[in-house]
């Protein structure tokens, strides 16, 4: 028979391994296959600010429409999970929010940095951009990156543009936004002085906006954009790459990136050069 004592204990026990489940939970969940848990809902969540174009944006009834979402649309296809929902969110929560299990891919031309590589895992890349410099078009004192000492520069917020300012304009004003078209309203009405963001989207920005801007200098950086998954999922990170390289291999890729990035730009031969020229 026990003594007081000894129920004490026991209940201890209890209430400790009792304890210890209700905290080993999440981890459970994180750690569950996410491709076979997307296939039994029938529905693969995708996130994208839905305001980067031509990557992901609004068409005039408010889908979400791109580059970034057609390929997004064809790899759930690919891995069978037809149905894509997508996730509006910014560049700056994309890294948490797969995290916690608000999506399961990221696919708005996130570069694989190594920053973002040490909390979660990418895919192999599906597109690649260069990164410009953008100024009023009556601008004539800045021609590149040497002259944006003391200037008032404008990146998107979590960007890997917003990394790259931040390592190699220390005498610069950087200043983030959660939205590109507010970057380029603060351009236009001259609280800042220039815009570092890729070509294509500065250019959809300037163009749909019909916005006195140009590009000035060289390219910047060229950077490769892959889906993002949590990491500890490599069935659903082989079956996105396994889409990925089939896409690349029958043109579909080339195909999607002539209908958004533009008819004359070569995605599959800018993504092999980038991928050399990194290695």
């Amino acid at each position: 028979m026990k003594t007081i004592n000894g129920w004490r204990r026991a209940l201890t026990a209890v209430s400790f391994v009792a304890l210890g489940a209700a905290f080993s939970f999440p981890a459970t969940v994180q750690a569950a296959d996410l491709l076979a848990q997307a296939k039994a809902n029938g529905t693969l969540r995708v996130a994208n600010t839905q305001s980067s174009p031509p990557w992901s944006m609004l068409d005039d009834s408010n889908n979400p429409v791109g580059y970034d979402v057609a390929i997004a649309k064809e790899v759930g296809k690919r891995i069978g999970v037809p149905n894509v929902v997508f996730v509006a969110d910014s560049f700056k929560n994309f890294v948490e929010g797969l995290k916690t299990g608000k999506y399961d891919l990221v696919m708005n031309d996130l570069t694989p940095t190594p920053e973002r590589e040490q909390q979660v895992d990418f895919s192999d890349p599906y597109g690649v951009e260069d990164f410009r410099i953008f100024v009023p078009a009556g601008n004539t004192d800045i021609k590149g990156k040497d002259t944006l000492k003391g200037k008032r520069v404008g990146v998107v917020t979590g960007s890997s543009n917003e990394t790259w300012a931040r390592a190699h304009l220390k005498d610069s004003d950087i200043r983030s936004y959660d939205n590109g078209a507010l970057i380029f309203n603060d351009l236009g009405s001259g609280r800042i002085d220039a815009v570092i963001i890729s070509h294509f989207g500065g250019m959809k920005y300037a163009n749909v906006n019909h916005l006195p801007v140009k590009e000035v200098g060289d390219p910047l950086i060229y950077q490769l954009s892959a889906p993002a998954i949590v990491k500890g999922q490599p069935a659903l990170r082989a079956a996105v790459n396994k889409a990925i390289a089939e896409m690349m291999a029958d043109g579909t890729i080339e195909a999607i990136a002539k209908k958004w990035v533009g008819s004359d730009y070569d995605m599959a031969g800018m993504i092999a050069k980038a991928k050399a020229q990194k290695e």
